[in-house]
């Protein structure tokens, strides 16, 4: 998929130069596709990392099955990251598939995570929720970031089987 995109791209810059050199389009309109497929370019590098499994920056789904965290602490060149693999619940049913989130390093929420990744390894499946943090003002009709998200871990309640 990613050869296939950028073989297409590589076509639409073969176009574009070709309308720039041998066109007699004026000089504005020349200028207006270089900008266009300039902009073009880094919509299109975007839409590739998201394609390739690269981690997300969007905000965490408000319930979710934690299933697996890299942590990057921070150190004198890099802010540190926490790297979240989760499975979206959507009525109370996994999605179809998981998602890789990349987070903002925070020591309270290594911990946390941490803490979630040791119970998932003797088995017990840990559930998240992300809630926007109150008290933020602004206008309300804009998302918050996911470093604007309160992350919270527990274990996966068990099933309850109805009565035969």
């Amino acid at each position: 998929m990613q050869l296939a995109l950028t073989l297409s791209f590589a076509a639409l810059v073969l176009l574009c130069t070709f309308a720039l050199l041998w066109s007699r389009w004026p000089g504005w309109l020349k200028g207006l596709l270089v900008t266009g497929v300039a902009v073009f370019y880094f919509y299109a590098d975007d839409v590739v990392h998201n394609l390739a499994g690269w981690p997300t920056t969007d905000t965490l789904p408000e319930r979710f099955t934690l299933l697996a965290v890299v942590i990057e602490e921070p150190t004198n060149k890099t802010p540190g990251a926490l790297f979240l693999w989760v499975n979206g619940l959507q009525n109370g049913k996994p999605v179809a598939l998981p998602r890789a989130y990349k987070l903002p390093y925070t020591k309270d929420l290594h911990a946390l995570l941490n803490e979630g990744m040791k119970k998932s390894r003797q088995g017990v499946t840990q559930m998240g929720t992300a809630v926007p943090k109150a008290g933020k003002k602004g206008v309300n009709w804009l998302r918050p970031g996911n470093d604007e998200q309160e992350v919270k871990i527990r274990d996966l309640p068990a099933p309850q089987l109805p009565e035969k």
